[in-house]
């Protein structure tokens, strides 16, 4: 019955990296977030995986990967990145970078390639939920996933 589940570019990018994974659709709640995912899909926000894209002051985007119970240090992300400032990028901006929608925002099969950061203690997890593409659907599957498929560099940026 795996038709009843939505197909996006990240469910795509998987299946041509013969990436196994669990779909989950969830009731979507504007501005919930990981704190809705979490409680309707009855997981440990911590596990919930968000993405995000930011930009540096040179419009430069890219993906940080954080627990959804965790904040982006922006200082410290800047000072990875070797820059003054890094934000967030406008949920219009970020769309058009990654080509989903703001709440289903996945970091596989993005529209644009983009230079992605795992905050490292993720990877210490059994298994993430993960956005699939779609606002109401995560996908769960082991952390390792995501240095196998996807360029990324570990860094420690988070803070509760």
């Amino acid at each position: 019955m795996k038709d009843k589940y939505p197909v996006t570019m990240a469910t795509r990018f998987l299946k041509s990296h013969n990436v196994a994974y669990t779909p989950h659709l969830y009731k979507y709640e504007d501005r919930g977030g990981t704190a809705v995912a979490a409680r309707e899909l009855g997981v440990d926000e911590h596990k919930v995986i968000k993405t995000i894209i930011m930009e540096d002051e040179t419009k430069e985007p890219f993906i940080v990967l954080m627990h959804g119970d965790m904040s982006v240090s922006e200082k410290n992300m800047a000072r990875i990145r070797g820059v003054k400032t890094v934000k967030p990028c406008e949920p219009t901006v970020a769309d058009k970078h990654s080509g989903y929608m703001v709440g289903g925002t996945s970091p596989f099969g993005t529209k644009r390639i983009m230079k992605i950061y795992i905050e490292k203690s993720i990877l210490s997890l059994d298994k993430i939920y993960i956005n699939g593409g779609k606002r109401g659907f995560l996908i769960i599957i082991s952390p390792s996933i995501l240095t196998e498929t996807l360029d990324a560099e570990i860094v420690e940026a988070g803070y509760k």
